[in-house]
């Protein structure tokens, strides 16, 4: 097991950094204030210059203008970018584009990935991935009523879907629906690219998420598909393949995930210290010399770098013995760093007290939009019992 951090990884994290704290922080407030849609030039501009600067697209293979990193370095790499409300968008490596640029590369045709892959991965387009439903089960992807019919050489698609986050905006979805009802739970479903202007693709609406309804890159929507018609050559992978390719895009997901969360995690850390360290709360007596100020920083010191170890010994596992073989460990850190992050993200807030529910620092941003980490991706119930099967099962067979 090696986790030691290459010369030209830790270089890259540097450069990483320095960008996001000299160029992409000035513009992280404006967004929440101004909107997405107003800050797009300016994003656009920072993103040219992170090409400019040889980081565009950390994840995306180097045949489609990414720099092709390999999973354990791209999450060190993500972790560092989480340190940005803005950082992933700004460097191309943002949910749900790195996801279905990562399917459509693997289980895409050569059409599919002239007209959709390449556009996705320079950034010149956005795109939304739609599975979660309003009237199904979230957590069980086998029990999806979207509707994929065949008729002549299309498919036509009636459902309803929500949570398609950044669908706003988004030039396709890649749409999961039923395709055979009578099949086994796991053949059920398929993968369907739909271009959002095709004839009754309806955004009915942005979900107001702890009271912000978001736009464009920033939203989750609720998407009504009315017949939408499009070409049985729009299908990704095999009939029947959808859930084997969801598993397939969610493993890696969520090591992006967990360690973009420990990048706000070092993000809220730095200032609940700063603030401990330097807030008086008499003449002679500081916020950082309270016992309990104390421990909130050791506790939060420590579930970190737990969390860390333990996000990379998921990625060196999925690395060496594919998704299929670190499934457990995939399990254990979702909850586990989701949890963290939201302990983290409370105690920093608690330092700061009045300011910590304020939009003057991140924090409360983050509180908002981050305590869907338990949620998305399957809920941290969901995760506990997978990971606590498998390993009752190995008790039982040892």
């Amino acid at each position: 097991m090696e986790f030691a951090v290459s010369d030209t990884t830790q270089s890259l994290v540097k450069k990483i950094r320095d960008f996001l704290a000299a160029e992409v922080a000035p513009y992280e407030r404006r967004v929440s204030e101004e909107g997405f849609f107003a800050l797009e030039p300016k994003l656009k501009e920072l993103r040219a210059k992170v090409k400019e600067l040889g980081m565009w697209a950390p994840q995306v293979p180097k045949d489609f203008g990414g720099m092709g990193l390999p999973l354990m370095d791209h999450a060190l790499v993500s972790e560092a970018l989480g340190r940005s409300p803005l950082g992933h968008f700004v460097f191309g490596a943002q949910a749900p584009d790195a996801g279905n640029i990562e399917i459509l590369h693997k289980f895409g045709t050569d059409e599919q990935k002239k007209k959709w892959l390449a556009p996705l991965a320079a950034g010149a387009i956005r795109s939304c991935f739609s599975m979660t439903e309003p009237d199904s089960p979230g957590s069980n992807p086998t029990q999806l009523e979207c509707l994929a019919r065949r008729e002549g050489g299309d498919y036509v698609i009636t459902g309803k879907k929500w949570f398609t986050s950044s669908a706003d905006g988004a030039t396709f979805a890649i749409v999961m629906a039923v395709t055979d009802p009578q099949a086994p739970p796991h053949r059920r479903a398929t993968m369907i690219i739909v271009p959002t202007d095709t004839p009754g693709f309806k955004l009915a609406r942005n979900i107001s998420i702890m009271s912000h309804p978001g736009e464009g890159y920033f939203s989750h929507a609720e998407i009504h598909y009315q017949g939408c018609r499009v070409p049985q050559s729009n299908r990704l992978g095999d009939e029947g393949a959808g859930f084997a390719i969801a598993q397939e895009r969610l493993g890696p997901g969520r090591i992006h995930h967990c360690m973009r969360w420990l990048g706000i995690c070092d993000r809220a850390f730095e200032p609940m210290c700063k603030r401990a360290a330097t807030r008086r709360i008499d003449d002679d007596e500081t916020l950082g010399q309270k016992g309990i100020v104390q421990a909130w920083i050791a506790e939060s010191a420590a579930q970190i770098r737990a969390a860390r170890l333990l996000v990379l010994d998921a990625a060196w596992k999925i690395d060496r013995d594919g998704f299929r073989g670190a499934q457990e460990e995939i399990s254990l850190i979702k909850f586990f760093v989701a949890g963290v992050m939201q302990d983290v993200l409370d105690r920093a807030i608690q330092v700061h007290g009045a300011l910590g529910i304020t939009d003057d620092t991140p924090l409360a941003g983050w509180w908002a939009h981050e305590r869907g980490a338990r949620i998305y991706d399957g809920p941290d119930e969901v995760h506990k019992i997978s990971a606590a099967r498998r390993i009752l099962k190995r008790v039982l067979s040892s």
